[in-house]
């Protein structure tokens, strides 16, 4: 199989050298690799071009216009009878595209994605927000897992794809917000099989901050809102989950001054939830700092997640696009 990966920059040169570095080393060979710098003013081409002679690579310079879009320009630059999507802050495995290969021959997919991990580089602040997005405890294990609470989507971090599908389907509509999650719906809907191939994941990196990843999760639930407004179906009870942490949060308090018994039980149920995030985070990365902001994590999960709902929920009516609504 040959396949193209498409993969949008936006002012990261340097996560992108780390990208190219591990396609380098790729045990698979048969690819080309398609870099949309996405109107950066920090560049990426020099970095592209020092890879000319180790990958078939192909640099492309276009106008800011989204995440989406660029992806877009991608595909229409692509030749692969597969064509493959990364983000530019990733790690890749060097056994990635031949884990893709050996699944493809042997199950039939039209569309798939891989899981995502917490690499051993990374800084106790992102192996915690990773465990906050993987964790049965905070999210259903509903990202990258056969098994979950929710059916399961590929995201544009690790997703991949028939020729056919993009062409068929058009490719992105929205140029963020959500646009990987409306883009496997509507390939879910269009007919096409979907599927999760295990062994191929990526490392993805999180935000190095916890203010950074609040503002990520409120930005995720304002994209779960969006995408509601395109397939209400789409949205389960277990993307309501952080409401029912404030409803959960702001009842303790009420019954506080009336009830204070009943309320101090609610605090030891809360109490014990953190205790088994950190338990968790504990075995699964062996560093007492990274439980502990495990905990802080996993709150932002609830807090901002759920405040993106909130606050996009009431402020806008109509699908969020950008330069269209705000």
């Amino acid at each position: 199989m040959f396949f193209s990966l498409i993969i949008p920059v936006y002012n990261r040169p340097d996560e992108i050298q780390e990208v190219l570095e591990g396609l380098r080393d790729q045990t698979y060979r048969e690819f080309e690799v398609i870099i949309v710098d996405d109107g950066s003013v920090k560049k990426a081409d020099k970095v592209a071009e020092n890879f000319h002679q180790q990958l078939d690579i192909h640099y492309h310079y276009i106008q800011n216009s989204g995440q989406g879009f660029a992806r877009n320009y991608g595909f229409s630059q692509s030749r692969g009878e597969y064509i493959i999507i990364l983000d530019s802050d990733i790690i890749i495995p060097p056994d990635y595209l031949q884990q893709v290969n050996e699944y493809l021959q042997k199950n039939l997919l039209d569309c798939f994605g891989g899981p995502d991990k917490a690499h051993s580089s990374f800084t106790p602040i992102q192996k915690a927000a990773d465990f906050a997005l993987t964790s049965f405890l905070t999210t259903g294990g509903t990202r990258g897992r056969k098994k979950s609470a929710a059916a399961y989507y590929p995201r544009s971090f690790n997703m991949g794809m028939k020729r056919e599908v993009y062409e068929r389907t058009g490719g992105f509509v929205l140029p963020d917000c959500g646009e990987d999650l409306e883009f496997s719906i509507r390939i879910e809907k269009t007919g096409y099989r979907i599927g999760l191939i295990e062994k191929a994941y990526i490392y993805h990196k999180r935000k190095d901050s916890l203010s950074a990843f609040y503002r990520q999760m409120v930005w995720f639930g304002k994209s779960r809102i969006n995408i509601h407004r395109f397939f209400p179906e789409s949205l389960k009870l277990i993307h309501l989950l952080p409401l029912m942490f404030y409803l959960y949060l702001l009842l303790m308090l009420l019954l506080l001054p009336w009830v204070p018994v009943l309320s101090l039980v609610m605090l030891s149920g809360l109490l014990f939830y953190f205790l088994m995030v950190w338990v968790e985070a504990l075995f699964r990365y062996r560093s007492l700092k990274v439980a502990i902001l495990s905990i802080l994590t996993s709150a932002s999960v609830f807090l901002g997640y759920g405040w993106g709902l909130i606050r996009y929920q009431l402020q806008q009516k109509e699908p969020y696009i950008k330069g269209k609504t705000n």
